[in-house]
């Protein structure tokens, strides 16, 4: 265990953790909303330190990031916990379980930095689960990897304060943030959360310089209305058309059984983002066209993608298009 970050002490040996948004009042003995962060004799704990639920070396579109080294391979850990409590989690088996119901192994940064470079990663990805739950584990190995030049990356719900966020915001390289939904409502009572603190994020996040993509998960009967689509995009589009978005096909998960994303539902969300936004991507689905990345200028295709793998990438040495000089905001060094 190690003591937390970002809380205080109140009297009679409770405390208020103040990593995220809900700012949780814990009493003696118990845990926050995350499951990962306990009132241990009035010292507020991470109990996942240095633990991990899961390590692999993962294509850096799987995150999903498609801009951000196209084609590099990069070492991608998690624990266990989140602040969400999303009832469609894809992920469940370990974002919803506390650090006792699963094995976990110790890790440290010195054994990250080994396993990424002897695995030929660009860097390290902190995902699968919040990643910001594991704060005071991922911002120590975040300082480490950017000490030796590699990349960090976080895929995350974005719910996070801001005094933290900008605390660790140096050592961020890239973001894939899910947008959950353009609505307070579906936040509020899907995922026990709050849009207003996502969006403070990623607004921060772009402003701070850090490459961000966003992905949303349309769910039919809860986000897939086109009017809030729409309003999705034309968020997007008010911070910068140059934001990758990501829409992503939902299938049965946990406690949901709705059937999955009907395919119209999501080409219409891809037509209708590319009136406004440069890079529109499908996933979860077996599309080559809203894999591929065209100029936006042109529209010659640039990026060629099936499922995670390159199959062509004009941009590998610069970011401007070999067709007509357009600058592409796209990180190169793939392959």
């Amino acid at each position: 265990m190690r003591e937390a970050l970002y809380y205080q002490k109140l009297e009679n040996q409770i405390v208020q953790c103040l990593l995220c948004p809900h700012h949780c009042i814990i009493p003696l003995g118990k845990r926050g909303i995350c499951g990962v962060r306990e009132n241990i004799e009035g010292t507020l704990y991470s109990l996942v330190y240095g633990k991990a639920s899961s390590i692999a070396l993962d294509p850096i579109e799987k995150k999903p990031l498609y801009h951000f080294y196209p084609g590099s391979a990069i070492l991608s850990i998690g624990t266990v916990g989140c602040n969400f409590k999303c009832p469609f989690c894809q992920n469940w088996t370990i974002s919803q379980v506390g650090p006792e119901d699963i094995f976990l192994e110790d890790v440290d940064k010195e054994l990250l930095l080994k396993l990424a470079k002897k695995n030929g990663s660009i860097g390290i990805s902190y995902t699968y689960n919040e990643p910001f739950i594991w704060y005071e584990f991922v911002l120590e190995v975040a300082k480490h990897f950017k000490e030796h030049n590699l990349k960090n990356v976080f895929v995350t719900n974005g719910f996070i304060e801001v005094e933290p966020f900008l605390e660790i915001a140096p050592y961020i390289d890239a973001m894939n943030i899910d947008l959950k939904s353009i609505r307070e409502e579906f936040y509020n009572k899907l995922c026990k959360g709050s849009l207003k603190g996502v969006k403070r994020i990623i607004e921060f996040a772009y402003e701070k310089g850090i490459h961000i993509e966003l992905t949303n998960l349309i769910i039919p009967g809860y986000n897939d209305n086109k009017e809030e689509i729409v309003a999705l995009i034309d968020y997007v589009a008010s911070i910068s058309p140059n934001i990758p978005l990501h829409f992503t096909r939902y299938f049965p998960a946990y406690k949901f059984t709705v059937p999955p994303t009907p395919i119209e539902i999501l080409k219409f969300a891809y037509s209708e983002a590319r009136k406004r936004l440069h890079y529109v991507y499908l996933g979860n689905i077996w599309d080559i066209e809203g894999s591929t990345t065209f100029c936006p200028n042109c529209g010659n295709e640039l990026i060629v993608r099936e499922g995670y793998f390159i199959k062509k990438n004009l941009l590998k040495n610069s970011n401007k298009c070999p067709y007509c000089g357009t600058s592409i905001p796209v990180h190169t060094g793939g392959v």
